[in-house]
């Protein structure tokens, strides 16, 4: 006998089967799994019997014929409430799964500073200064001046034009530079010899006007001197009966002064000027020519007492006239509220 065959055990098929049947045979549990399942999809295919025919029908490249409509078709078919759908708005990019149609809060777009300086604060800013086109002319801003202005611009010659008031003539007096400049001022050595006499051939009448209060008048002034303290007084002995020369070539020559020259006399000056002016057509002038004692009396009587009368100075405030200097104070502010008054009416009246 074959060795081989002597160790090999006949196989008994009886005792096998019983086997499997006692411990479960693999293959009995194979294709139980695979009744299971098949009852399973008959019972899916008949909740959705077009798409089990679908599923059915083979294509090409071993594929379903739903997995190529998932592949070739849209995501989704359904319309879809945009209120229904939870939305996270911290997200900045929409998901491919969410619709079309759904808005989004617009983002602000954020403005970059310059110089470490917020959003917040950036402000435009406009250059003040203008860059000039190179070689181009440039224009500059004009301002019109009224006649008022323009009179005192040319009254005003500072000493670059020896000028009268009407532009006519040269000042016969030597002037010198003072307090205003819009004003001509003379020494008291020029004064004294206008006295004597030593300019007739330029100068036909000349008036000293003492601006001071009648006390001080009284108390010494320049001999011929006219005492006109008030405007009314200048007006009504000046320019209401105006004064002309004999000839052409001759003049008049008005000279103001007070104690120091600094207001009183100045003042009335200016105010004789300005109604001249108003008077006439410009730049005609009842008294082009028209001077103010540099100093006033105070510089003039130490050096020419004899050329005064009475030879002595009485003072604004002197101790024994501090009544009349109230009184005289408290009418010459009422007197300039009265002749504002009448301007103001006077100039409603041209309107």
């Amino acid at each position: 006998m074959d060795p081989l065959t002597c160790l090999t055990a006949p196989l008994d098929v009886r005792s096998l089967e019983s086997e499997m049947t006692e411990l479960g045979s693999p293959i009995a549990e194979v294709e139980s799994y695979a009744h299971t399942t098949a009852d399973r999809s008959a019972s899916f295919a008949a909740l959705f019997p077009d798409e089990q025919e679908d599923m059915e029908i083979p294509v090409a490249g071993n594929q379903s014929s739903s997995m190529a409509v998932l592949l070739s078709g849209p995501l989704l078919t359904q319309d879809i409430n945009v209120s229904e759908v939870s939305v996270n708005r911290s997200r900045l990019y929409r998901s491919p799964s969410m619709p079309e149609k759904l808005d989004r809060p617009a983002l602000k777009r954020i403005v970059k500073g310059q110089d470490n300086e917020t959003p917040v604060k950036v402000k435009r800013r406009c250059s003040l200064i203008q860059e000039e086109p190179e070689g181009g002319a440039t224009l500059k801003k004009t301002a019109s001046l009224s006649d008022m202005e323009i009179t005192k611009i040319l009254d005003q010659d500072h000493g670059l034009r020896q000028l009268i008031g009407d532009f006519s003539k040269v000042y016969a007096l030597p002037t010198v530079t003072g307090r205003h400049q819009d004003l001509r001022y003379i020494i008291p050595e020029t004064v004294a010899a206008l006295l004597f006499g030593q300019f007739q051939s330029l100068i036909e009448m000349f008036y000293i006007i003492d601006c001071r209060y009648p006390y001080e008048y009284l108390g010494g002034h320049i001999k011929g001197a006219l005492n006109l303290h008030r405007q009314e007084d200048l007006f009504e002995l000046f320019l209401k009966r105006p004064l002309f020369p004999s000839m052409p070539q001759k003049r008049i020559v008005l000279v103001f002064h007070c104690e120091f020259s600094s207001e009183r006399g100045p003042k009335m000056c200016r105010y004789l000027r300005e109604e001249d002016r108003a008077m006439n057509e410009y730049p005609a002038l009842h008294y082009p020519e028209m001077y103010v004692l540099k100093g006033g009396y105070k510089e003039f009587f130490p050096e020419y007492k004899e050329l005064c009368e009475p030879q002595s100075y009485c003072p604004m405030h002197h101790q024994d006239f501090k009544t009349e200097l109230l009184k005289f104070r408290t009418k010459s502010k009422s007197w300039v509220g009265e002749r504002k008054r009448r301007d103001q009416i006077t100039r409603l009246m041209k309107l």
